[in-house]
Protein backbone atom coordinates (compact mmCIF):
# COMPACT_ATOMS: atom_id res chain seq x y z
CA UNK A 1 0.00 0.00 0.00
CA UNK A 2 2.67 2.28 1.17
CA UNK A 3 4.80 1.29 -2.03
CA UNK A 4 1.74 2.23 -4.43
CA UNK A 5 1.19 6.15 -2.99
CA UNK A 6 4.96 7.11 -2.96
CA UNK A 7 4.93 5.55 -6.88
CA UNK A 8 2.14 7.20 -7.43
CA UNK A 9 3.24 10.46 -6.03
CA UNK A 10 6.61 10.38 -8.03
CA UNK A 11 4.41 10.22 -10.73
CA UNK A 12 2.26 12.96 -10.01
CA UNK A 13 5.68 15.57 -9.50
CA UNK A 14 7.02 14.06 -12.93
CA UNK A 15 4.01 15.16 -15.01
CA UNK A 16 3.53 18.32 -12.99
CA UNK A 17 7.28 19.17 -13.61
CA UNK A 18 6.97 18.52 -16.97
CA UNK A 19 3.67 21.00 -17.61
CA UNK A 20 5.92 23.68 -15.51
CA UNK A 21 8.61 23.08 -18.50
CA UNK A 22 6.00 23.47 -21.07
CA UNK A 23 4.75 26.66 -19.77
CA UNK A 24 8.30 28.13 -19.44
CA UNK A 25 8.85 27.20 -23.43
CA UNK A 26 5.51 28.91 -24.25
CA UNK A 27 5.87 32.02 -22.54
CA UNK A 28 9.83 32.16 -22.94
CA UNK A 29 8.87 31.29 -27.12
CA UNK A 30 6.80 34.78 -27.63
CA UNK A 31 9.81 37.00 -26.45
CA UNK A 32 12.03 37.96 -29.26
CA UNK A 33 15.59 38.40 -29.21
CA UNK A 34 15.69 42.25 -29.31
CA UNK A 35 13.26 41.92 -26.27
CA UNK A 36 15.95 40.32 -23.93
CA UNK A 37 18.64 42.59 -24.98
CA UNK A 38 20.21 45.07 -21.84
CA UNK A 39 22.02 47.90 -21.97
CA UNK A 40 24.34 49.34 -19.81
CA UNK A 41 24.55 53.17 -19.08
CA UNK A 42 27.69 55.48 -18.59
CA UNK A 43 26.17 55.33 -15.02
CA UNK A 44 26.29 51.64 -14.51
CA UNK A 45 22.29 51.15 -14.42
CA UNK A 46 20.99 48.67 -16.88
CA UNK A 47 18.54 50.09 -19.19
CA UNK A 48 15.98 48.91 -22.15
CA UNK A 49 17.21 51.95 -24.47
CA UNK A 50 20.40 51.40 -26.52
CA UNK A 51 22.69 54.19 -25.60
CA UNK A 52 22.84 57.60 -27.98
CA UNK A 53 26.04 57.17 -30.30
CA UNK A 54 28.62 59.39 -28.95
CA UNK A 55 31.34 61.68 -30.85
CA UNK A 56 34.62 59.60 -31.31
CA UNK A 57 37.60 61.55 -31.34
CA UNK A 58 40.35 60.88 -33.31
CA UNK A 59 43.36 60.11 -31.77
CA UNK A 60 47.16 60.88 -33.93
CA UNK A 61 49.03 57.93 -33.31
CA UNK A 62 52.46 60.17 -32.63
CA UNK A 63 50.84 60.91 -29.53
CA UNK A 64 50.62 58.05 -27.92
CA UNK A 65 53.57 57.44 -25.88
CA UNK A 66 54.27 53.85 -24.83
CA UNK A 67 56.96 53.81 -21.49
CA UNK A 68 56.76 53.09 -18.08
CA UNK A 69 56.76 57.30 -16.02
CA UNK A 70 60.22 57.64 -14.99
CA UNK A 71 59.85 57.42 -10.99
CA UNK A 72 61.32 60.40 -9.04
CA UNK A 73 63.50 60.39 -6.40
CA UNK A 74 62.39 60.22 -3.15
CA UNK A 75 63.97 61.59 0.02
CA UNK A 76 64.25 58.68 2.49
CA UNK A 77 63.43 59.56 6.23
CA UNK A 78 63.52 56.54 8.85
CA UNK A 79 60.94 55.92 11.20
CA UNK A 80 62.10 57.07 14.58
CA UNK A 81 61.27 55.96 18.20
CA UNK A 82 62.14 54.60 21.78
CA UNK A 83 62.99 51.17 23.04
CA UNK A 84 59.95 50.57 25.47
CA UNK A 85 60.93 47.32 26.07
CA UNK A 86 64.20 44.57 25.48
CA UNK A 87 64.94 41.00 26.82
CA UNK A 88 68.33 40.88 26.70
CA UNK A 89 68.02 36.79 27.69
CA UNK A 90 65.63 36.22 25.02
CA UNK A 91 67.37 38.94 22.16
CA UNK A 92 63.78 40.76 21.47
CA UNK A 93 61.80 43.92 22.09
CA UNK A 94 59.40 46.49 20.82
CA UNK A 95 60.29 49.75 19.55
CA UNK A 96 57.11 52.22 20.36
CA UNK A 97 56.92 54.72 17.42
CA UNK A 98 57.25 58.79 18.54
CA UNK A 99 54.01 60.32 16.94
CA UNK A 100 51.61 57.89 16.57
CA UNK A 101 52.84 55.10 19.96
CA UNK A 102 52.34 52.15 17.68
CA UNK A 103 54.74 49.57 18.82
CA UNK A 104 57.17 47.26 16.55
CA UNK A 105 58.55 43.73 17.38
CA UNK A 106 62.52 43.67 16.64
CA UNK A 107 64.78 41.21 16.67
CA UNK A 108 68.85 41.53 17.93
CA UNK A 109 69.38 40.41 14.71
CA UNK A 110 68.20 43.52 13.77
CA UNK A 111 69.86 46.18 15.97
CA UNK A 112 73.59 46.52 17.96
CA UNK A 113 74.13 44.53 20.80
CA UNK A 114 74.36 47.58 23.08
CA UNK A 115 70.57 48.33 22.71
CA UNK A 116 68.86 48.83 26.15
CA UNK A 117 65.33 49.89 27.47
CA UNK A 118 64.95 53.52 26.61
CA UNK A 119 67.05 54.52 23.64
CA UNK A 120 66.08 56.36 21.07
CA UNK A 121 66.30 55.23 18.02
CA UNK A 122 65.43 55.01 14.31
CA UNK A 123 64.61 52.50 12.10
CA UNK A 124 62.46 50.47 8.73
CA UNK A 125 60.06 48.70 8.76
CA UNK A 126 59.49 45.05 7.39
CA UNK A 127 56.27 43.05 7.43
CA UNK A 128 57.08 39.45 9.85
CA UNK A 129 54.66 36.61 9.83
CA UNK A 130 53.02 38.53 12.63
CA UNK A 131 52.79 41.91 11.65
CA UNK A 132 55.14 44.93 11.24
CA UNK A 133 58.57 44.01 12.27
CA UNK A 134 61.28 46.64 12.83
CA UNK A 135 64.87 46.73 11.05
CA UNK A 136 68.03 48.28 10.35
CA UNK A 137 67.69 49.90 14.05
CA UNK A 138 70.22 52.84 14.47
CA UNK A 139 70.94 54.42 18.42
CA UNK A 140 70.44 58.14 17.87
CA UNK A 141 72.79 59.87 20.52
Amino acid sequence: MIKKEFERKRKEKKQEKQKRRENRKKSNASKSFEDMIAYVDEFGNITDTPPEPQKKEKVMLESILISTPKKEEEEYIPLSGKVDFFNTNRGFGFIKKANSGEKYFFHINNAFASIEEGNTVTFDLERGKMGMNAVNIAILE
